[in-house]
């Protein structure tokens, strides 16, 4: 295995090269956490993984519970399998808080008031009621907890997150709505710590490998010990190789990667096959060779890939009911990689439903 194969190899143990799985929520728990603070590009990121799952089919395991979208591992929002957010929770939420402790106390959150806000928000989410983000804002004010600003209100919502008090309820229309994570959740067998570690560096390794231990810290948040003890735990399900001075963990059964045609994928911001490495250098050969420098802050932008590696950015335009695709393409791609782009467009369009197929505009770089 080198760098110029990394990609592959990645793309197809994401089921971005073949896709066997139906549900959405099959992709959350074949991954682990999808991250998932871009909400529509999120969902689009699970659907490619499926054989075709639409736009209103994620939202509908999302209304129902069968995935949950949460504070877990780093401080963003995650998509979460519901039998894994306690583990994941106990496992990664001290880390998280300890990152937010020094704004914790500019914005005057402390112990006494996450126990007011937790009260009261048990109190108002009780008995399956699901509610709004001003919703809870209105109730904490009213308890007398400060919950003015953006910031603050965030802050007390995300601590009771991590607390494992509550996670996502339905949505209501486009607002966001919380529930008590307990009403909302069945009990599920509670994981020893080791257990965690090991669950949690099997599910990266299978899904974002070829990877190191570093790439693991990252996307986990865990300590560089915790995650070295993690891969060791794991590490009778993979092998590991040296490439370019890094070792790498990769599952010890390869999917094939090869393909007639190019593998042409229209990536959301955020997405899992580049935002949970450290290191994406792999992914930027194409880029090089082209002349154009690679800057990590593509990984904010929706990205174009072929066969794994960037070539251009993409930004999708609801327009009634069509939707306008602007392509920024980096590099030069051939008739094949244009026509697999092409298809990629398609299946987006299919995504979302809309009767009329996707209008597409070139933009030069």
């Amino acid at each position: 295995m080198t760098l110029l194969n990394i990609c592959g190899e990645r793309l197809a143990n994401q089921g971005l090269v073949t896709q066997r799985l139906e549900k959405a929520s099959e992709v959350v728990a074949l991954l682990g956490a999808v991250q998932a603070q871009d909400y529509s590009g999120a969902k689009w990121g699970l659907a490619q993984r499926t054989r075709g799952a639409t736009e209103s089919a994620v939202e509908k395991e999302i209304t129902d519970g069968a995935i949950l979208r949460t504070h877990v591992l780093r401080p963003t929002w995650h998509f979460v399998a519901p039998p894994d957010i306690r583990w994941m929770l106990k496992l990664t939420a001290p880390r998280v808080k300890a990152i937010l402790a020094h704004y914790d106390r500019q914005l005057g959150v402390d112990a006494a008031v996450l126990r007011k806000s937790r009260a009261v928000l048990t109190k108002v989410l009780r008995d399956g009621n699901q509610l709004t983000r001003s919703e809870l804002a209105r109730a904490l004010t009213k308890a007398r907890i400060r919950a003015d600003g953006t910031e603050r209100l965030a802050r007390l919502m995300m601590h009771a997150e991590l607390d494992g008090l509550i996670c996502s309820g339905a949505r209501r229309g486009k607002q966001f709505t919380y529930a008590l994570l307990d009403e909302r959740v069945s009990p599920t067998k509670e994981l020893e710590r080791d257990e965690a570690l090991c669950e949690l560096a099997t599910r990266f390794f299978a899904t974002r490998g070829p990877a190191t231990v570093d790439d693991f810290a990252w996307w986990s948040g865990l300590s560089k010990t915790d995650a070295k003890r993690a891969a060791q735990a794991a590490e009778a399900g993979f092998e590991h190789t040296v490439i370019g001075g890094r070792q790498y963990w990769f599952p010890r059964v390869t999917r094939s990667t090869r393909t007639k045609l190019p593998v042409a994928r229209l990536l959301p911001a955020y997405d899992e096959y580049f935002i949970g490495l450290k290191d994406r250098s792999a992914m930027h050969a194409k880029l090089e060779r082209s002349g154009v420098e690679p800057s990590d802050g593509f990984i904010f932008r929706h990205v174009v890939t072929i066969d794994g590696q960037m070539v251009g950015r993409w930004k999708p335009t609801l327009k009634g009911k069509s939707v306008a695709i602007e392509l920024v393409l980096l590099t030069v791609l051939s008739k094949a990689e244009h026509r697999s782009v092409a298809h990629e467009v398609e299946r987006f369009g299919a995504f979302l439903e809309l009767p009329e197929s996707p209008a597409v505009s070139e933009v030069a770089s």
